[in-house]
């Protein structure tokens, strides 16, 4: 017993010591100083800048000078006795990230939250909402320890699945208002849909917004044929996760896509290849219906969340699975999940070429003009990524997430507004986060290069760029994320999961392999 007791203070002692070289604060004073600013609302950066926190406020934002020009430093805030000052001369700093669809991990991914939250917080996401897990007490347990940096984690929005817990299926209203209303008492921040028949989903939408929670739906083909995105916004839903559902809001000469008379929703590769279709079969861009759906939907202040990057494999199958950041962090267990399947979700290449891939990329066009219009016309698009499957790995993906929006037609600033302000709108809690105000939380991400210009330096592998010497250089990776006043070392949080990666690959005795190859 004694023994056992002494192994678990050692632990203890190991996390804490851990925790310490990846991370420093809270501090009664933090001064960032002579950054970049990219404050998130859209504005252009500003700088040179300094930024002071107080006990997790922001108290002041003071413009210290003019690019190139010295700083004098009589007219900078002090530092008080105490306190922490970075100096970031020459780099940007940015909201917290937002990630809009995160989940946990998973069990049958190998994935604990550990693991996950670490690749999250060196790519400058603080705060995420998860759209249903391993239940709502997991959850909020997690989210628990979070707010008081007892763990290594962003901040947690903890979205129950709807069902999750019951006893027996939800078949009628009233259980679906009950339901609603238990998981409101469990602390739950709100609902997570998959859909469900008409008079249920009205229910439990209605018992919700009453209630004043937040929802998410993922219009799932089981039911969305009576019960579609113009639907649920009408009914209180307050954002939808992916696409399921809108195309068939804008569908003009059918019910029903255009499903093969052999299709089966079990099969995945007959679910996601046909999927690839559904847009095609939508209303034209810009048609009267196709507008019309739209403009309802931005009236009823309506959220898309669009995850462009979950389904990207879908048409580039060779790119997601040989991207770099793989080798090095992405887990054995989690890589054996990504593989051809007909069990594991999202493992869906049983047949998967080149007619499903050029199908796919037609549906990209459709759907990110949709996506893009939508925020021209003053639409919320928030940036959320579904790691996990379909090889996209935890905090690498919210990045390629942003460089989809890129190619969808966002300007890198509203780019960085759907990672930061849409997304704190989205969750209630614009007045905290989302921008770098006066009276808001020290949530903060920084980085040595302009990411406006290049994405890609978000990435925690970095971007690759030549120097004047003809040198092949990795320039970029998130230095500091700062969530609640801590500031966390962005590049040790990725060394420790490395150094995870490579520990169970010894005792597995693992390499990454490639299906089929010798």
């Amino acid at each position: 017993m004694k023994k056992l007791l002494l192994l678990s203070l050692l632990f203890q002692l190991i996390t804490v010591y851990g925790q310490e070289k990846m991370s420093e604060g809270p501090f009664s004073q933090l001064i960032i100083r002579g950054v970049t600013l990219i404050n998130g609302n859209g504005a252009p950066p500003r700088g040179p800048i300094d930024i002071v926190v107080e006990n997790n406020k922001i108290v002041d934002i003071q413009v210290v000078g003019y690019p190139g020009v010295k700083i004098d430093a009589s007219k900078r805030p002090k530092l008080k006795a105490g306190g922490k000052e970075l100096n970031c001369s020459g780099m940007y700093l940015l909201p917290g990230f937002v990630d809009m669809h995160g989940h946990i991990g998973g069990v049958s991914q190998g994935a604990d939250y550990d693991y996950v939250f670490k690749l999250w917080m060196a790519h400058g996401i603080t705060t995420v909402r998860e759209p249903s897990g391993r239940g709502i007490d997991w959850a909020l347990d997690l989210k628990r320890k979070s707010k008081k940096n007892e763990i290594i984690a962003p901040r947690v929005f903890a979205y129950t699945g709807f069902g999750q817990g019951s006893d027996k299926p939800i078949s009628t209203p009233e259980m679906a208002r009950e339901w609603v209303r238990e998981n409101a008492k469990k602390g739950a921040d709100g609902i997570k849909f998959f859909g469900a028949p008409p008079e249920i989903m009205a229910a439990a939408l209605d018992e919700n917004k009453k209630l004043g929670l937040r929802s998410a739906c993922h219009h799932a083909q089981m039911d969305v044929s009576r019960w579609n995105v113009l639907n649920s916004a009408r009914a209180g839903l307050t954002s939808m996760e992916h696409w399921y559902g809108l195309p068939e809001a804008l569908f003009e000469d059918r019910t029903v896509q255009d499903y093969p008379l052999d299709y089966n929703y079990q099969n995945e590769q007959h679910r996601f290849e046909e999927a690839g279709k559904l847009w095609t079969q939508a209303a034209k861009p810009y048609s009267e219906h196709w507008n019309n759906v739209m403009d309802e939907l931005i009236e009823l202040d309506f959220t898309l969340d669009p995850t462009f990057n979950i389904y990207e494999a879908s048409r580039d199958l060779h790119r997601a699975r040989r991207a770099e950041w793989h080798e090095d962090y992405t887990l054995p267990s989690l890589w054996k999940f990504y593989q051809p399947s007909k069990i594991s979700h999202g493992s869906y290449w049983h047949d998967w070429g080149t007619e499903q891939e050029v199908a796919w990329r037609k549906n990209y066009q459709l759907w990110m003009t949709f996506v893009n219009e939508y925020k021209n016309r003053g639409g919320r698009v928030t940036t959320g990524s579904d790691s996990g499957f379909i090889f996209q790995l935890y905090g690498f993906a919210y990045i390629r997430e942003m460089e989809l929006l890129r190619e969808a037609g966002f300007h890198p600033l509203e780019i960085i507004r759907s990672a930061t302000l849409n997304g704190a709108e989205a969750l209630g809690m614009s007045d905290k986060i989302g921008t770098v105000e006066v009276g808001k939380l020290a949530d903060f991400v920084i980085v040595g290069e302009n990411p406006l210009k290049n994405l890609k330096v978000l990435y925690g592998t970095g971007a690759i760029k030549l120097t004047d010497d003809n040198e092949v250089v990795r320039v970029g990776g998130v230095t500091y994320t700062i969530k609640d006043g801590v500031v966390y070392d962005a590049k040790a949080l990725l060394q420790d999961v490395k150094s995870t990666v490579q520990r169970q690959k010894q005792k597995l005795n693992y390499k990454i392999k490639q299906p089929g190859l010798k």
